[in-house]
């Protein structure tokens, strides 16, 4: 199969269409069903009413990496990117299992709505809740201005006529009027009907996004595969074009470098399993969850979905590699696998674009369910505790829309001109959010002991760990070259990802292990020279009749 590009037809952009239209429609109806309660708790927390599918397919935690980063990563450095994931696939047990219950029945003793709250309530300290809102923003931000690029960048690729197929991070051409114009459509659409129906609005289209990648992945699967004989076939011809490194660790590479050596494999164990458990946007998923049933049903699905998804994407940029082993741009593998194809299709203009509807959708259900935290921490965690104690429930819906445009307004100007690195800035966020929020969210949930001034440490400690590990993987080179003497901190450039936006690897290992190891120290250290918590705040915690509902 040549290299050429085939360009997007009208059904492409009429598919894409339909998943707008579709996400709106669920919006509208998420905010029928949060009129049935109070706006504080239905428009943050879903009433606490999340099923087995919904909880399974909406703490993925899937974004534009999972169609965009990650299948250019396998066409780049092949096979060994399944160890790069591979601990993904342990997330459910980690995330669901460890904490999931525990958090649940936090939740519901102590009436916390957002993951802030659980620390406050456990503490009996508004600081304590102050700090967690402020990190958390600070690190799904990062997130979610690269994910409105994203969302930008596919718009474009489906409209006819643009010839785009790249979702690389600079677009080809510069930016254009059909990036702006997919910049305006993704941002009214994502901010629009999650205001409307706030956190049931994103788990609702999350479900279904969740549903279409399901879709997309095996039906791109299928098309691919028979192409190229079989998978054994795909590897082979792969190794032919590129090298042996294809099919081995540390990788293929044509400048040398290891993408995945011992120690970044090690680290990355620790990055994907701890991100699911601190990811304050997966933890508040697991607080509205029906009952502990449904949390162990949910493991289960999440766990097969997750190796369809990503073992289906690895064979099929495996097959992309040996069909077309010569695309100078990586990420444009799954839009010219999806055009390429179903060309000879009858509708496969539009069977195409619902296969690049896929990381439409899990852009916009990323964005979705970052507003609703972002705007909570705002308007919950921050004005109404520090600045309007008194705050009617009319006063909050108000300036909780107001924060969703305001939040949406600052990542579309972000983009003015974009971000660049959107797959590192992925990795940067989960890196930050594991290490801030993995230990203390435990220390939360299991140690009577923790306090507030260990659990403070804990999150400050693993932030300002992975802080300064990537200030010194950016800035490391510049100094070194300013002073020799500093040319230790120049981080070696042949060891992971080909960028510029990069950590400085200690002893050759990811952030994230320093950060969880610093952030676990700090926090038991702090913790046993410090007063104990008052007893009746124990009490309340850990001794009180378990909620029926998470039994």
């Amino acid at each position: 199969m040549n290299n050429a590009p085939y360009e997007p037809g009208l059904g492409t952009a009429a598919a894409l269409l339909a998943v707008i239209v579709a996400s709106v429609w669920l919006g509208a109806a998420a905010q029928r069903a949060v009129r049935k309660g109070s706006f504080v708790r239905g428009y943050f927390l879903g009433n606490r009413g999340l099923g087995a599918w919904a909880m399974a397919l909406t703490a993925t935690v899937q974004s534009g990496g999972t169609f965009m980063g990650f299948p250019s990563l396998v066409y780049t450095h092949g096979w060994i990117v399944a160890l790069w994931i591979a601990a993904y696939m342990v997330v459910p047990i980690s995330g669901f299992a460890v904490l999931g219950k525990r958090m649940a029945q936090l939740s519901r003793r102590t009436g916390a709505v957002t993951v802030p709250d659980l620390f406050r309530e456990r503490f009996g300290s508004a600081g304590v809740g102050l700090v967690a809102s402020l990190l958390i923003m600070f690190f799904l931000t990062f997130m979610m201005i690269a994910q409105f690029k994203a969302g930008a960048i596919v718009m474009k690729l489906s409209l006819p006529g643009t010839g785009a197929l790249s979702l690389a991070e600079d677009t080809p051409g510069g930016v254009d009027r059909a990036y702006y114009f997919g910049l305006g459509v993704f941002a009214l659409t994502v901010v629009g009907y999650t205001m409307m129906g706030g956190f049931l609005a994103s788990v609702w289209t999350d479900l279904f996004q969740s549903i279409l990648m399901f879709v997309g992945v095996v039906l791109l699967l299928m098309l691919a595969l028979p192409l190229v004989g079989g998978l054994e076939q795909a590897t082979r011809s792969a190794v032919e074009a590129t090298g042996p490194g294809f099919a081995f660790g540390p990788g293929f590479s044509s400048d040398e470098r290891q993408f995945l050596p011992l120690g970044l494999a090690f680290s990355f164990f620790f990055l994907w399993v701890f991100a699911g458990v601190g990811s304050p946007s997966s933890l508040v998923r697991v607080m509205a969850c029906s009952n502990s049933q449904t949390l162990r049903r949910s493991i289960v699905l999440l766990g097969a979905y997750n190796i369809v998804i990503y073992l289906g994407l690895m064979c099929v940029c495996v097959s992309g590699r040996a069909l077309m082993p010569n695309i100078a741009a990586s990420d444009e593998i799954i839009p010219r696998l999806a055009l390429a194809t179903t060309r000879d299709w009858f509708g496969g203009s539009f069977i195409a674009g619902l296969i690049l509807a896929a990381p439409f959708g899990a852009v916009m259900a990323t964005v979705s369910s970052y507003l609703v935290v972002i705007a909570s921490g705002l308007v919950r965690d921050v004005y109404q505790r520090f600045i309007d104690r008194a705050a009617n429930e009319g006063e909050i819906k108000r300036l909780t829309y107001l924060a969703m445009v305001v939040v949406g307004g600052i990542a579309v100007l972000a983009n003015i001109q974009p971000v660049q690195y959107l797959q590192a800035i992925v990795v940067f966020s989960g890196t930050g959010q594991a290490a801030t929020f993995a230990v203390p969210a435990l220390m939360i949930a299991f140690w009577r002991r923790a306090t507030l001034a260990g659990v403070l440490s804990a999150m400050l400690s693993g932030a300002g760990t992975v802080l300064v590990l990537f200030v010194l993987g950016i800035g490391g080179p510049k100094l070194a070259g300013l002073w020799p003497e500093l040319e230790v901190l120049a981080a070696d450039p042949m060891i992971g990802p080909q960028t510029s936006f990069r950590p400085y690897y200690l002893a050759g290992v990811d952030p994230v292990v320093w950060g969880l190891l610093v952030s676990l120290v700090a926090g038991v250290v702090v913790s046993l020279l410090t007063r104990p918590p008052a007893e009746e705040i124990l009490e309340r915690v850990f001794d009180g009749a378990p909620p029926a509902t998470v039994e």
